[in-house]
């Protein structure tokens, strides 16, 4: 498939988006350093490139423009050239402008000096509060509501410099108007932000409000607790190289692992994020799939220098990265980084598991069936150590590296990979499979995983064994044989 089509598939160019918040024009001067300033301790940096972008809510704006949705950015300039600048770099690039010019306060600029790809220092020029003053509270609250009829969904991009000061009336205009609204905050009270669809604190943000979380367990509780006290759809926060977790009622919580190969610069990581998932959403997508492809979005963003965005190609590519693949023996990482690729592409995942130790054609009756479920298929398999504790002692017979490229090599299996663990039920929390299969005589209910893939929406599914196949009286028959004994076999199976 063409890149083009693979970026008109994601259908992103559909969507409208309105954002809202603290406009911001970000300024990079680069130069070379190669001495020290005879009247500090300072590096001297010859400036030879000035380059311009737009920085805070124009930032988030101009990544969903770079994704090919429409966009309209509203936000408080002050009467100057900066907002002039900030204007004419956000219009090129295909944002729909509506700024409230005011006298109280100038455009906010940050400067940074930049030597040898190293930011050096960061200068910043602001200083009351926006929107302030009454009359440019009530033009701003006037233009949202007006522009409220022509999107389909709402991003508030808060840096704490005042544009938001009337969140929690932008967030009643815009659940009013059946819009869902998703918000960057800022601070510590996010009381403001209550009735939102979603906020997307980092990690930093989240416990500065929510206190410490010592692992994942304790983010999950206190990350509960805090959506069901602002009544909002649901939580994501951001982790860096953690990935991210959402959080949604009646659902297991989702953690998606980082993206990223080399990071380079954060800078603005977190706009790219919310402008993917708002894009998203605004092409009706459901709040899982968007933030998925927010999570994809990100791990592009951190290659690249600065304030950067990234185009519609791009995630399309990253999306599709992971089509066509042969089967493969993967890490745990690689796994759940596949699974959500394939979920965004709307692939229906399957999981199964087990010991597989000696493969059999019962084996592989199973398997096939299981794969005929759905369009991936993922075989998790106990290690050797597990297999040891739940087999005893003289099992497994074959190396779990060996079990496991044998099961890549089966036309039916997708991926495999190992656990641990007794049971894959940690592992199951974390790829949130569409379908859960396990042979034997279980009832679905007994399935490990079975509260987990239930209540995300999933379907748990309980396949005969094929008869006359075990791997237990496989083993007997070798050692019968071996020892110069009739094995009760037949040539049929393995009874």
């Amino acid at each position: 498939m063409a890149v083009q089509d693979m970026s008109a598939a994601l259908g992103l160019h559909h969507g409208r988006v309105l954002v809202v918040g603290d406009v911001m024009l970000d300024r990079y001067w680069f130069g070379g350093t190669a001495r020290i300033s005879p009247e500090a301790p300072v590096p001297v940096v010859n400036i030879d490139r000035d380059d311009l972008r737009p920085g805070g809510a124009a930032n988030v704006a101009v990544n969903v423009a770079s994704l090919g949705a429409r966009v309209t950015l509203l936000g408080v300039v002050g009467c100057d050239e900066q907002a002039s600048l900030l204007e004419s770099l956000t219009v090129k690039q295909g944002v729909l402008t509506d700024f409230v010019a005011s006298p109280a306060s100038p455009t906010i600029t940050k400067l940074r000096i930049v030597s040898r790809n190293q930011q050096l220092i960061r200068l910043d020029f602001e200083n009351s509060p926006l929107a302030s003053d009454k009359r440019d509270r009530a033009a701003l609250l006037a233009r949202f509501r007006q522009a409220l009829d022509a999107a389909d969904a709402v991003i508030l991009s808060d840096y704490g410099k005042g544009t938001l000061s009337m969140a929690s009336e932008l967030i009643e205009a815009a659940r009013c108007a059946g819009k869902p609204v998703l918000v960057d905050p800022k601070g510590t009270d996010y009381r403001c932000y209550a009735g939102a669809t979603m906020i997307t604190p980092n990690m930093g943000e989240f416990e500065a409000v929510a206190g410490r979380c010592a692992d994942e367990n304790e983010l999950v509780r206190k990350g509960a607790a805090l959506r069901a006290e602002l009544g909002l759809r649901a939580l994501l926060v951001t982790r860096g190289e953690q990935g991210m977790t959402l959080l949604l009622p009646d659902m297991a919580p989702m953690h998606l692992p980082a993206q990223a190969r080399e990071v380079f610069d954060v800078t603005g990581a977190g706009d790219t994020v919310i402008a993917t998932v708002g894009a998203a959403l605004a092409t009706g997508k459901d709040l899982v799939s968007a933030c998925m492809l927010g999570n994809l979005a990100a791990g592009i963003v951190v290659g690249k220098f600065g304030t950067a965005t990234v185009t519609s190609a791009e995630l399309a590519l990253a999306v599709h990265s992971a089509d066509g693949c042969a089967a493969s023996v993967l890490s745990e990482d690689e796994l759940l980084m596949r699974v959500c690729r394939a979920k965004v592409s709307g692939k229906r995942i399957v999981f199964t598991n087990g010991c597989f130790d000696l493969l059999h054609v019962g084996h592989l009756r199973y398997l096939e069936a299981a794969k005929r479920l759905g369009d991936v298929l993922v075989v998790a398999i106990n290690d050797d150590d597990s297999v040891a504790r739940l087999k005893g002692p003289s099992r497994p017979v074959n190396r779990c590296e060996d079990r496991m490229h044998l099961l890549a090599g089966m036309k039916c299996v997708d991926w495999v990979v190992k656990f641990s663990e007794d049971t894959p039920e940690r592992l199951i929390r974390n790829v949130l499979p569409h379908v859960l299969v396990k042979g034997g005589d279980y009832s679905v209910e007994q399935i490990i995983g079975y509260d987990t893939v239930q209540s995300n929406g999933g379907t748990v599914v309980a396949l005969d064994f094929h008869e006359g196949y075990s791997t237990t009286q496989l083993i007997e028959h070798a050692t019968l044989l071996q020892n110069g004994q009739r094995s009760p076999m037949s040539a049929a199976g393995y009874q």
